[in-house]
């Protein structure tokens, strides 16, 4: 049976990848040319949990991959993602690593917005910058940038022990859509004993009141962050590629 999600999030993915030219429809793969997609999503990929992946790109890469829009597409049939790859491959066109996108099922949310708060756990406001300022200063640099938790962000959520703020997480609205991004950043001497879990829950808790969709995302090799996401309760939707433009050779300089 198919996990259920919100018609929020399948709406918006929906429309990001099939808004254009489909010019290529088969059991396993659709392609569509845009020319509507930004500058640094000028061709992206998604990949269902079932395997069935979309791709979307610009029409010049699509160029570059030797398609075009219309009847004369380029793509013959029974055409394969195996095949598409060694196109972008040919054309020295890369991908950053993909990430793991995560979703709270309609099942899996309403299970959430059930559950009573846990008392050291709490929302986070300007008030709280000298807390917020300590925490900053006892994490890594690498760390920081890795889970981009910021007091300025939408809504921010954190846990606290003996009166220090020791987990924090914090939302941002995703691409002006009623879907809601997260990062979330532990220190590392109390890691592992279900703080993390915790406040996502909270701030994502509190983002289904407000109307949004918690999203997560994660590297598919970050194994400690998947296994986070599943302990909050969030389920696997699919997997999400964009190009690499500094990796990427140009038609112009190939």
């Amino acid at each position: 049976m198919l996990t259920q999600f919100s018609p929020t999030i399948e709406a918006y993915w929906h429309n990001l990848f099939l808004r254009g030219d489909v010019i290529y429809r088969g059991e396993q793969l659709t392609v569509v040319i845009s020319s509507t997609l930004p500058p640094d999503r000028r061709l992206m990929l998604r990949q269902s949990v079932g395997g069935q992946l979309w791709a979307v790109m610009a029409p010049d890469i699509a160029s570059q991959l030797g398609l075009s829009s219309g009847l004369r597409s380029g793509l013959q049939p029974g055409f394969t993602e195996a095949l598409l790859r060694q196109r972008l491959q040919d054309a020295g066109i890369r991908l950053y690593g993909a990430d793991k996108l995560f979703y709270f099922s309609a099942a899996s949310q309403q299970a959430l917005l059930q559950q009573a708060p846990v008392a050291h756990v709490r929302q986070l406001h300007a008030a709280d910058a000298p807390l917020f300022t300590r925490f900053q200063s006892r994490a890594s640099a690498q760390d920081l940038d890795d889970a981009y938790v910021e007091l300025d962000h939408w809504a921010v959520f954190g846990a606290f022990v003996d009166g220090q703020l020791v987990c924090a997480a914090s939302m941002y609205p995703w691409d002006g859509e009623q879907i809601a991004d997260t990062g979330v950043l532990t220190l590392p001497d109390y890691r592992g004993v279900g703080h993390a879990r915790n406040v996502i829950r909270a701030i994502s808790h509190y983002a289904c009141e407000q109307g949004y969709q918690p999203q997560y995302r994660c590297q598919t090799d970050n194994l400690a962050s998947t296994a986070l996401a599943r302990a909050a309760g969030l389920d696997l939707f699919g997997h999400w590629q964009v190009i690499d433009m500094a990796g990427t050779i140009s038609a112009d300089n190939g």
